[in-house]
């Protein structure tokens, strides 16, 4: 190719090196293919998942072997050569940033989401998820932060700012305080777990499930599947209810208010049967108490347990929608009613009558 311009020839090689890389990356990814096909998920995932990192591997490298035998100047080769360097260190984070990916997805095959007691579950899932979110924002930065040092200006900036650290750090630490707040919260948020994903919040006056948590924020859903969005901060600055912190299983309290004629135990008894033949009660805890008496009215307060919030929530209703059913018909005079004693209301209309004076 002599008789070709040099550039010509430069760019016809590595446009060459890079079709050799992209052929050989899809022949070896079609044979991994098929070796995996009839191999468990974890083996057909590692190789999907691998597959862009390694094209781009195959491609860097096939790019380094064109420089050292194109014919080009100082210039144009000292360029290519820092184009490869940053894309080795995108390579590099790219790669640590599948492993982390990877190891997680194996490391929570083990733990199951939809089983009935999850909380094992719940806490590693939370764990690895923040965790794996920090690691990737730190691979970004470093990444970054490496593939800006490698240019002369922004390394002697770098120099500057060393020698400037006081003011500079002061500047910079105000500037990313949102952002290191948050970073800080996550990490206590992995280790302490005040929150778990899954986890039933009372938060802002508000009822949900811990849907997402992110490297910066949480995200609740509602029972009315609304989204509740707070920042991670707020779970370490703020009260708020966790009711699955230890356990799914909950009690839920019904409160009812009867005459005061109504006999108690055969009450008690009929609170027995409906838990008894309820699908969603645990066999847990059952008490049928009078907390209170009223003017005109007695409490009563039941408490029912069920091993998680939404059918804790559910059999409330079934107590109090078959227990007021129960008392219409066997005891309607028990339901609240407001007494009038004939004596008593004779007296007073006597004594209204007597101070209404007469007209001539």
């Amino acid at each position: 190719m002599a008789w070709l311009p040099n550039w010509v020839t430069s760019l016809l090689l590595i446009v060459g090196a890079i079709g050799i890389g992209l052929t050989a990356h899809r022949a070896l990814y079609n044979l991994l293919t098929r070796m995996v096909a009839d191999r468990d998920l974890f083996w057909r995932s590692l190789v999907s998942r691998t597959e862009r990192p390694a094209r781009f591997a195959i491609v860097v490298a096939a790019l380094a072997l064109a420089v050292s035998i194109v014919p080009l100047t100082d210039l144009q080769a000292s360029v290519l050569r820092h184009v490869l360097l940053i894309c080795f260190i995108a390579l590099i984070a790219w790669m640590v940033k599948s492993a982390t990916h990877i190891w997680t997805t194996v490391y929570l095959r083990r733990f199951k989401l939809d089983a009935e007691d999850n909380l094992l579950a719940r806490k590693h899932v939370t764990q690895s998820r923040i965790i794996g979110r920090i690691i990737d924002l730190l691979i970004i930065v470093i990444a970054v932060a490496a593939a800006l040092m490698t240019f002369d200006a922004v390394r002697q900036y770098g120099v500057s700012l060393l020698a400037s650290a006081g003011v500079a750090g002061v500047v910079v630490g105000l500037a990313l305080q949102p952002v290191l707040k948050n970073l800080f919260a996550g990490i206590q948020l992995a280790i302490t777990q005040p929150i778990r994903i899954d986890d039933a919040l009372l938060v802002e006056g508000e009822w949900g499930n811990v849907e997402e948590i992110t490297s910066t924020y949480v995200v609740v859903k509602i029972w009315d599947w609304r989204r509740l969005i707070l920042p991670l901060s707020y779970f370490i600055e703020n009260p708020f209810q966790n009711w699955t912190r230890e356990s799914a299983s909950l009690i839920g309290t019904v409160m009812i208010y009867l005459d005061y004629s109504v006999p108690i135990a055969v009450l008690r008894s009929k609170v027995e049967e409906i838990l008894a033949a309820s699908k969603l009660w645990d066999r847990r805890v059952a008490n049928v108490a009078v907390t209170d008496f009223k003017e005109n009215v007695m409490e009563i307060r039941i408490l029912v347990s069920a091993t998680n919030s939404g059918r804790t929530f559910d059999l409330r209703c079934e107590v109090r929608e078959k227990l007021i059913d129960f008392v219409q018909h066997e005891y309607p005079q028990a339901l609240p009613q407001v007494r009038l004693n004939p004596r008593n209301a004779a007296t007073r209309r006597s004594a209204t009558s007597t101070s209404v004076p007469r007209e001539n």
